[in-house]
């Protein structure tokens, strides 16, 4: 078994080791943040992914079948939220509100 004071130094070596892993990331972000590159991507990327997602989505999605409408009433209901509110929560809560109540109702199998 090893001895007290080697536990103790493994312990020290791992904790300052963690500390330094921790706090790396927030001294790389302090020169980022006035970069002009990291502002316009901080501006443009969430549009950017969202309409990834939504593509992803609804890419192999069967317009002509009944089953298809409830994810395009969904969709239809965030955007909708989303330009009356301007509230990202409301819009991604009412979307899926909307969803799982017409597909769990009016379009289960």
């Amino acid at each position: 078994m090893p001895d007290t004071a080697y536990a103790v130094a493994a312990i020290g070596v791992a904790a300052a080791v963690t500390w330094v892993l921790r706090a790396l990331p927030f001294a790389a972000l302090a020169p980022l943040r006035a970069s002009s590159t990291v502002q316009y991507l901080s501006a443009r990327m969430p549009a950017g992914v969202m309409i990834i997602l939504v593509v992803y989505c609804l890419h192999d999605l069967p317009v002509t079948e009944a089953r298809a409408a409830a994810p395009l009433v969904a969709l239809a209901t965030t955007i909708g939220l989303h330009l009356w509110r301007r509230n990202a929560l409301l819009s991604i809560l009412g979307g899926t509100t909307v969803h799982v109540v017409l597909a769990s109702t009016l379009f289960s199998h």
